[in-house]
């Protein structure tokens, strides 16, 4: 397999102008966007990559897969990024162990990211791979030009806890359209369920979805025991994310019973170059409700702001 290349930022952090279209970047709708494969340690890594433009690399959520993000979302992005999508170690095509620590699932991250010749790139974290978004951009400032964060909690104590309703329906084997208005949604919002409907529908055209998802006790055990040493917050993660001169975009859904973004509002004001987007009637999945939308603030951030400020 070739080695795919990435189209690079500046030493500033400022996006450049997209270049032509790279080998390996396949101008496809992310629906049908075949999986590649390469060596990362001891692992073969899946990941999917498509589009044309500067780097956006996608950590994923609790339980999710390359097939499990909202095509619509992804295809957004892809008309002006390269968009990177990725499955951690030991989860669905991936080969390997997921990493039971932040600190390791950045090192991933890290190495992926060496692994397929990206510089620097804009990194993007939903719900936990928000927490992995997080831990990475804290050890490797230098790498990130920006950082996205959607549906997902800051470092250590937060007021708002997990909710009940969530739980009962997130370790589920498998998920339906009612359990997702709850995980993802505002089931209370007829059109917000309405958007579920059809984010589902997107999602599980493709075949084999359901197949590659995490569903024993076994796999959620790695995801637990990170996300514990994040609350816990023995590296001071929260303290430092006040010190962290980079453009964070944090977007956030008003009923998410999982991460609930209102407990960012003690720190954002606290952050160097934070903006922070909250939608009514939307829950942990604010991209999937409005991917269109959502895909036009993140090209605005990351056209109108840079790491250097001056510019």
């Amino acid at each position: 397999m070739n080695q795919l290349s990435t189209a690079s930022m500046s030493s500033s952090g400022v996006l450049p102008e997209s270049g032509p279209l790279a080998a390996g970047d396949l101008a496809v709708p992310a629906a049908a966007a075949g999986t590649l494969y390469v060596t990362v340690g001891n692992d073969r890594i899946a990941y999917r990559r498509f589009g044309q433009g500067p780097m956006i690399i996608l950590a994923n959520r609790l339980r999710g897969t390359l097939d499990t993000w909202d095509p619509l979302f992804l295809d957004a992005l892809a008309s002006r990024y390269t968009v990177v999508t990725v499955d951690y170690p030991g989860i669905a095509y991936s080969t390997g162990k997921l990493p039971e620590a932040m600190a390791l699932a950045s090192k991933f991250i890290d190495d992926f990211a060496n692994a397929i010749n990206a510089e620097r790139f804009v990194l993007l974290g939903w719900s936990w791979g928000g927490l992995v978004a997080q831990t990475y951009l804290l050890e490797h400032t230098q790498r990130v030009t920006h950082a996205i964060l959607i549906g997902t909690n800051p470092p250590g104590h937060n007021e708002i806890p997990l909710q009940q309703v969530f739980l009962e329906r997130a370790f589920k084997p498998v998920n339906d359209l009612a359990d997702e208005e709850i995980l993802f949604f505002e089931p209370a919002s007829a059109a917000s369920r309405a958007q579920a409907k059809a984010s589902h529908e997107r999602i599980y055209a493709r075949a084999g979805v359901t197949s590659r998802i995490p569903s024993t006790p076994e796999e959620f055990a790695p995801y637990f025991k990170a996300a514990e040493g994040f609350r816990n917050d023995e590296e001071r993660r929260r303290e430092r994310m006040e010190q962290v001169d980079l453009p964070i975009l944090v977007i956030a859904g008003d009923h998410d019973t999982s991460t609930a973004g209102q407990n960012w509002f003690p720190l954002i004001g606290k952050m160097r170059q934070a903006q922070f987007i909250f939608f009514s009637e939307t829950g942990h999945a604010p991209q999937h409700q409005h991917p269109a939308l959502i895909s036009d603030y993140i090209h605005d951030f990351l056209t109108r702001t840079s790491a250097d400020r001056s510019k």
